[in-house]
């Protein structure tokens, strides 16, 4: 009976051994692929914001939870299953499904840029958005935030999936699950953060404490900074993506020109002493983000630029 109890208890070890070797393998997994989709959870945390300015703030942090729960629905009951079936049925179709989607982010940022430097939508409402009540308006942006984290999620989920192509797939599972809770906590989490920012200053700029008041005023004049620095940030970071993303993707195909550029000027930079690996993958980054914007600017510009025949008039 002894030996029976000591078997039992040596499976049992086994078998804590062999499942905390399973989370450590989740946890490593999910963590190298949150690293690979920054720039995308960058960019997602760049853009929200704007989907609760010009409400109450009573209504700010419920619209900030309801998209949220949309992103979360996003993750776990489309993108999910969506991306498990690709690795099991169709792993081919892994890389160019990647490439649309940099090439999208790619596209969006340049938008960001042609908008910017155009000036369009400065200063503009449309008349359908003033004929909109307060209730449905927030409807209407909950849902656009929503459509518009459903690209960005499905993004991240396609660079984490291809960082974990070769894992089982219960791993896989586990992983993606891991790294699209844990962004959507963080990247909400922030977004209710700077949302609410002005009014966490202007508390503060109550108080009777010179420095917290001092503190408050800070916080509330860096609110525009902090939402234009965002932006900017967002969009370099659609383009150093979106163009790593084309790059690699190139390369898979052996079309080795335009990543061997890349990564000659890589090497180049990574050459400087002390410094090497941040300038090289500054030069990487920065090479990427210029493939980005040619192959965005070339996409808006055909939008943009090239005339489209008129439909006739009937």
């Amino acid at each position: 009976m002894p030996s029976g109890l000591a078997a039992l208890l040596d499976d049992v070890a086994t078998i804590a051994k062999m499942a905390a070797a399973s989370v450590d393998d989740v946890s490593a997994a999910a963590g190298r692929a949150s690293v690979k989709a920054a720039g995308v959870v960058v960019d997602d945390a760049a853009v929200t914001p704007g989907y609760a300015m010009g409400f109450s703030p009573q209504r700010e942090l419920p619209i900030i939870r309801k998209i949220a729960i949309g992103s979360l629905k996003n993750k776990f009951l489309i993108l999910l299953p969506g991306a498990l079936a690709i690795s099991a049925f169709a792993p081919w179709a892994l890389t160019p499904l990647l490439m649309i989607g940099g090439a999208y982010l790619c596209f969006e940022a340049s938008e960001k840029l042609w908008e910017t430097l155009a000036g369009h939508g400065d200063g503009e409402t449309p008349t359908d958005e003033l004929a909109l009540s307060s209730e449905e308006q927030e409807k209407k942006m909950v849902g656009s935030a929503i459509r518009t984290d459903l690209i960005l999620s499905a993004e991240i989920t396609a660079i984490a999936l291809a960082d974990l192509a070769n894992r089982p797939l219960a791993t896989q599972a586990a992983a993606l699950a891991l790294v699209g809770l844990l962004i959507t906590v963080a990247v909400y989490g922030a977004v209710a953060l700077i949302v609410k920012m002005d009014d966490i200053g202007l508390h503060l700029a109550e108080r009777p404490s010179a420095p917290a008041r001092a503190l408050g005023r800070g916080l509330v004049h860096a609110m525009p900074i902090v939402l234009a620095g965002l932006a900017t940030i967002g969009t370099l970071a659609m383009l150093w993506v979106g163009g790593g993303i084309l790059v690699h993707g190139l390369h898979e195909y052996h079309f080795d020109l335009v990543p061997g550029i890349v990564e000659s000027l890589g090497h180049a930079a990574g050459r400087v002493p002390l410094i090497g690996p941040v300038t090289g993958w500054l030069a990487t980054a920065a090479a990427s983000a210029v493939v980005g914007l040619v192959t965005g600017g070339a996409t808006v510009a055909i939008l943009h630029l090239v005339p489209h025949k008129k439909r006739p008039a009937h």
